[in-house]
């Protein structure tokens, strides 16, 4: 059932706000009403305490306006004062992804969200979890002699996340890490020595931070995810290939988390069972 508001009590709520939001604008009565296109008086007669007293929509819209602020805040409405253009400004937004490992960005989201848990779905193998000569066979094609220097400045970010206060949660679908594992796909020509090692790092990685760390793997042919993170409840950032699209509103980080909720719950292999996977793994390799 939707409560609603008195007209005396919307009327006073009005007064209130309109005041603030010409005291934070530094704005006058006079000023306000050259502003607004109206006489002083009517501006002094919102203000003062005579009751029940709204003005029309015209009115209301010209003082949001003047004062940057939205007419559903003046009226009591949301209590949100910013507007409409501005609340999604704020809450979504598209930046570019540069193809790097751990740029200022996403590190920066990481320290942001320091302390919270931390869900995500990779493009590939998370970086956090990759050996170096991984990340130089696939980062080195488009970095070029500069791969290194990327990895080296990457490896201190990467070792900071690792030992964060912030749980990690990782859902990586099962064809990823089996098409690692056999230079299949997107890993055909690795060679056999780095697919070893990586599976090593991986056992040896997983021993030391579980269950601070928890991967979870699931079925693509059951259920299917884009590159996601989701950084507690600050922001959930959306991997495009050549951008993210960052999401700040409430509703969207729960309904993505939600989507997360969904992989965890369709796991074929749930956390405690990640290690056994590399094992197999291990072993199908000789």
């Amino acid at each position: 059932m939707i409560e609603k508001t008195d007209k005396r009590s919307r009327a006073d709520l009005f007064r209130q706000r309109l005041e603030r939001g010409m005291a934070e604008k530094a704005l006058s009565q006079s000023g306000l009403a050259r502003a607004v296109g109206v006489d002083r008086s009517t501006i002094s007669q919102l203000l003062g305490d005579q009751g029940a007293r709204l003005p029309n929509a015209q009115v209301v819209a010209e003082c949001a306006a003047t004062l940057g602020v939205s007419a559903d805040w003046l009226l009591g409405l949301t209590d949100r004062p910013e507007r409409l253009a501005d609340l999604l400004a704020a809450s979504l937004t598209i930046t570019e992804a540069p193809r790097a490992l751990i740029d200022e960005r996403i590190f920066g989201w990481h320290r942001e969200a320091a302390g919270y848990k931390i869900r995500h779905v990779p493009a590939t193998l998370p970086d956090m979890l990759k050996t170096r000569a991984l990340m130089r066979w696939e980062y080195e094609p488009q970095l070029g002699r500069t791969a290194d220097q990327a990895i080296g400045a990457s490896e201190d970010r990467l070792s900071w996340m690792r030992q964060a206060r912030s749980d990690y949660e990782i859902a990586i679908p099962c064809h990823e890490i089996e098409a690692m594992a056999r230079a299949e796909g997107y890993y055909r020509g690795l060679d056999r020595a780095l697919r070893i090692e990586q599976l090593d790092r991986l056992t040896t990685l997983y021993a030391q931070l579980y269950p601070t760390l928890r991967i979870y793997i699931y079925d693509a042919r059951r259920v299917f995810s884009s590159p996601v993170t989701i950084f507690g409840p600050l922001l959930a950032v959306l991997y495009l290939g050549r951008n993210y699209i960052v999401f700040r509103d409430r509703e969207r980080i729960d309904a993505i988390s939600a989507h997360f909720d969904g992989l965890v719950r369709e796991a074929g292999l749930g956390a405690r069972d990640f290690p056994d996977l590399l094992a197999r793994l291990r072993a199908e390799i000789g």
